[in-house]
């Protein structure tokens, strides 16, 4: 039997682990004086970036990222995070430890170690000019005069002039204004660039923003210039200023550094158009955890008192969940997007994509729901979804969606956020951008539901929380004078092509055996209720009282959810339904109790296989050769569980997992354990 693979919160508990030993080595290395307080300073340093890096690594991680379930997943995760926090806890306190004394001010010293502190900056090529080095003590006070008159920078940095005025929008950013003087402290290869302004703020800055010089007169830099050895005697005490703030600092402007991504450089050197932003979306799904997915919201929903639920209750007559009727109940289907940018040059694009969830313009009110679009070259503004295709349509680019939600908001409605995934050529770092949002109010003025009918949505640029924003400057929505420039003008306008429509008795029935608020692809919609009714019948009735809270052995309810997130393995699961249900007769189809029954067994030897199988790549967003890998292992494996279930005459027979022909994961018995109180809403 193969070895187990690691999961993602198993590695990261390996590195924490390799972390501590490495900072108790240190710790006790300095305690003993066994090495230097250079070395010690510079390894402290080193490790606390570590950690910060693995901090930001482990904050993305989710239950879905894992090759197989983990129990207590969130506890797991949050104990690895407290760790980390007290390792830099650590490392900070030893750091202020290993640090230089304040600065001297005795300049008898300074002057001796002059021309040692002296520090060029690396990138300014004006630099070679030597000043003079002629001192006279009749100067002297009319030099302290001019230095107290200048901001506060270090005289080791080079001093920029703002050239329009950038607003920090993330903890980190230093807002400045244009004309205004900064000295720039650190310069970096993604172009943003510490610096620091006349007030002693720190932060982060676009160097496109920036232009070399202080924005003085000629003549006070040339003066400036021809004095700079003599304001060397100040170089060590603001090195060791610096030194002594960058300890203290340093924490906060590493965060600031490391959370810089491909979009916030591709968006500050001007290589996509002005309307465009980092996904606000995606960031949800990637820093919130499962807050916005699927697999929670799928979910049963605890009561106030915790003792019982909210949404999930049964029939007593027919013993089947009952039906609950919701707010807002609606079917809609995306069409296309027209007239929609393209990004920059530089960028290769993995995925177009429509991220959507209901909202009432001031908040996110469900789960984000993500349908990937067809792309033709030929049509490049042009984004369609459902594109017609030989088997099954698979979930992830179905536009035919469903929205329920028990919100009473009066401005409830669906955001659209148009998104693409890329990857820059020259530095190979991945970023998700998004390319516009829209919105449909699901009601009109007077408060009645909008009537089933086709809807072009405007796109507009920024973000949700923007107004006025033009995907592009040159797109413009003013009215032309003539009505063939009005026509003309209307067609360039970006537009999302929306239709709401009717469901059938059928998908209605089972829509309403749903959780109160869920967003979801409406082929899934008959997948979801077997799970819902599955998740009645555990709870509800094989439980020895409501109270109790033990775990529960049910490998579906432990697994189910993670195919909310892997679409792949939920086509899986309905194709492998679909070929079950074909073998069945009239009377077998009505019988609820086989379906459900028949529905286990299929799930158990098709996608509980798969998720165990060592074979199949772990899952990554965005990635075409793990999806086309995932693809090619997942229906060859369905082509030969169904051939060998033929040759059987069995439907979803559990004989696959003793046949030696195949090979599983090491056996975990989270596998088979459904938490309540972990996964409980």
């Amino acid at each position: 039997m193969p070895l187990k693979r690691r999961g993602p919160l198993q590695l990261a508990q390996r590195e924490v682990d390799n972390i501590e030993k490495q900072v108790d080595s240190l710790v006790k290395d300095v305690k003993n004086q066994v090495t230097t307080i250079e070395d010690a300073s510079r390894k402290c340093q080193e490790l606390q970036m570590l950690v910060e890096k693995t901090q930001h690594l482990l904050k993305k991680l989710t239950k879905a990222d894992e090759l197989a379930p983990v129990g207590n997943y969130d506890q797991r995760k949050r104990e690895e995070e407290t760790r980390l926090q007290s390792i830099l806890e650590r490392l900070n306190s030893l750091s202020l430890e290993l640090s230089p004394p304040g600065p001297s001010t005795s300049t008898g010293d300074v002057s001796k170690d002059d021309g040692e502190n002296a520090v060029v900056d690396e990138d300014d090529e004006d630099d070679d000019e030597d000043s003079s080095d002629e001192d006279s003590s009749e100067d002297d006070d009319v030099e302290k005069e001019k230095r107290a008159m200048k901001p506060p920078f270090h005289s080791n940095c080079r001093i920029y002039t703002v050239l329009s005025d950038f607003k920090g929008e993330e903890e980190g950013d230093l807002s400045v204004r244009q004309g205004e003087a900064v000295s720039i402290i650190r310069k970096t290869s993604d172009g943003w660039w510490l610096a620091q302004d006349s007030k002693g703020n720190r932060g982060v800055v676009p160097k496109t923003f920036l232009q070399t010089g202080s924005g003085v007169e000629d003549s006070e830099n040339e003066d400036d210039e021809s004095d700079d050895d003599e304001e060397s005697d100040e170089e060590v005490t603001h090195e060791q200023e610096k030194k002594s703030a960058s300890h203290a600092n340093w924490s906060t402007v590493r965060k600031a550094l490391t959370e810089i991504d491909a979009t916030d450089v591709l968006s500050a050197m001007g290589a996509i158009p002005s309307g465009f932003r980092p996904s606000t979306l995606n960031k949800l799904l990637v820093e919130e955890g499962v807050k916005y997915r699927g697999s929670h919201y799928i979910q049963p929903e605890l009561s106030q008192s915790q003792l019982s639920f909210k949404d999930l209750f049964l029939d007593v007559d027919t013993g089947r969940v009952r039906a609950r009727q919701v707010k807002t109940c609606v079917c809609f289907t995306l069409w296309n997007c027209r007239m929609i940018p393209t990004p920059g040059v530089g960028v290769q694009v993995l995925s177009r994509h429509v991220r959507l969830c209901a909202f009432d313009g001031t908040q996110i009110l469900s789960n984000i729901h993500t349908v990937r679009a067809a792309y033709n070259s030929k049509s490049p503004k042009t984004w369609s979804f459902s594109p017609r295709m030989t088997g099954i349509l698979p979930t992830l680019m179905n536009g035919d969606c469903f929205l329920r939600c028990n919100s009473v908001s009066p401005n409830l409605g669906v955001l659209f956020e148009l998104g693409v995934t890329f990857i820059r050529n020259s530095t190979g770092e991945r970023g998700d951008l998004s390319c516009g949002w829209a919105f449909l109010k699901l009601t009109d003025e007077a408060g009645n539901p909008l009537p089933n009918r086709t809807y072009e949505v405007p796109v507009n640029g920024g973000t949700p929380y923007e107004e006025d924003v033009p995907v592009e400057p040159t797109i413009t929505r003013g009215s032309p004078g003539g009505v063939l420039q009005q026509m003309l003008q209307a067609r360039r306008q970006p537009k999302l092509i929306v239709k709401l429509k009717t469901a059938n008795n059928q998908t209605r029935t089972q829509l309403n055996l749903l959780p109160d608020t869920l967003l979801h692809c409406q082929s899934s919609v008959h997948l979801l209720a077997f799970h819902r009714q599955l998740l009645a019948d555990t709870l509800l009735m094989d439980r020895p009282t409501m109270q109790n809270a033990d775990l529960i052995c049910s490998p579906i309810l432990s697994t189910f959810p993670v195919l909310l997130e892997q679409t792949d393995l939920l086509d899986a699961l309905r194709s492998a339904w679909m070929d079950a249900k074909a073998k069945m007769s009239r009377a077998q189809k009505r019988d609820s109790s086989f379906l459900k029954h028949q529905f286990a067994k299929v799930y158990m030897s098709s996608v509980y296989f798969l998720l165990h199988s060592p074979s199949l790549p772990g899952h990554r967003w965005a990635d075409p050769p793990s999806e086309e890998q995932r693809a090619r292992v997942i229906y060859a494996t369905l082509d030969t569980l169904k051939s060998q279930q033929h040759t059987a005459g069995q439907m979803g027979g559990l004989d696959v997992f003793v046949s030696p022909a195949h090979s599983h994961l090491a056996f975990d018995v989270t596998e088979l354990t459904f938490d309540l109180v972990s996964t409980g809403r």
